[in-house]
């Protein structure tokens, strides 16, 4: 009897994940009828209505309000519906993803994406050697590793599977043929990255999601747990490690920026610092947030609070 229950619940599970899934898939085809742009904004309008309906949406404002004690009710509630838009906007943009992409080296500025740090793409690619990238949730960071692979650098891309087995598939195989290698998180994901330095090739993390097992840090002022994963890496090879970051600009335009690499924290044995590396990582995604807050994704549980409210 237990069996056949348990049976019964995973049938039931699987058909809702597939309903669910299907939902999503016949969103973004209709999505295709529309011309980038008016599709774009139209996916932003509807979430910044569908948003403020969810349960994610008392989690957000509980958000906001931890990092931005300072800022009034109504300004929190501003960042709030703008960041439902901007989640609104990167769903619509997947279908695009190709189109979007359009920066030509010999005429910056003119396209819809603009890139800044070109030097250290091509000196990443020209002079070989193990390197980390890592960012935030900020825009759509989904266009980072296409621009690598626009200027022939394939980093392998840590990334975090959707719940959703049937989105999980679509979106990995979506990714695959524009992004490079991709290695997803789950237990070994760390020696597949580690293979990759050691071969003396890069790879890219998202380093502002939960990870309960983390080393204790502090974000926007508040205790948070963050993954040592990039930290022990670079203690390990010695890489070098660069910021990168996606800035939505008006227009439906964007900017990639790949900063200059930062020097990591070292112990009295001259190793780097682990625990005060994941602080710099925490602080650099800060910095990214503080000046355009209305850009990352505030649904997220980074502060594991989800159980508290």
């Amino acid at each position: 009897m237990r069996m056949f229950i348990t049976r019964i619940v995973l049938f039931l599970r699987k058909a809702y994940h597939w309903t669910v899934a299907q939902a999503a898939f016949g969103f973004l085809t209709a999505l295709k009828v529309l011309p980038a742009g008016a599709a774009i904004n139209f996916a932003d309008r509807l979430m910044r209505w569908i948003g403020p309906k969810t349960k994610r949406h008392h989690l957000m404002q509980v958000n906001l309000r931890n990092a931005f004690p300072e800022k009034s009710e109504e300004e929190r509630e501003t960042i709030a519906l703008a960041s439902w838009g901007h989640m609104g906007r990167l769903v619509a943009e997947y279908v695009f993803l190709d189109r979007l992409f359009d920066f030509d080296p010999k005429r910056p500025g003119e396209g819809r994406v603009d890139v800044s740090g070109v030097e250290q793409f091509l000196d990443l690619r020209d002079n070989p050697r193990p390197f980390i990238v890592f960012t935030g949730h900020t825009a759509n960071f989904e266009l980072l590793p296409v621009a690598g692979a626009a200027f022939g650098l394939y980093v392998t891309v840590l990334f975090r599977p959707p719940n959703n087995p049937y989105v999980a598939e679509k979106v990995f195989n979506f990714r695959k043929k524009r992004m490079g290698k991709l290695v997803p998180s789950h237990a070994g994901s760390s020696f597949a990255l580690a293979r990759q330095l050691e071969q003396g090739g890069g790879v890219g993390v998202l380093v502002d999601q939960k990870f309960k097992k983390g080393v204790e840090t502090r974000f926007f002022n508040n205790p948070v747990r963050t993954n040592p994963l990039l930290a022990k890496l670079a203690r390990q090879f010695e890489c070098e490690v660069y910021p990168a970051r996606c800035i939505r600009l008006p227009g439906n335009r964007f900017r990639l920026e790949i900063e200059p690499a930062i020097s990591l924290p070292r112990n009295a044995k001259g190793q780097i610092d682990v625990n005060a590396t994941s602080q710099v990582l925490n602080d650099k995604v800060e910095s990214w947030v503080r000046e355009f807050p209305e850009q990352w994704l505030w649904y997220h549980d980074r502060w594991d609070i989800k159980g508290k409210i």
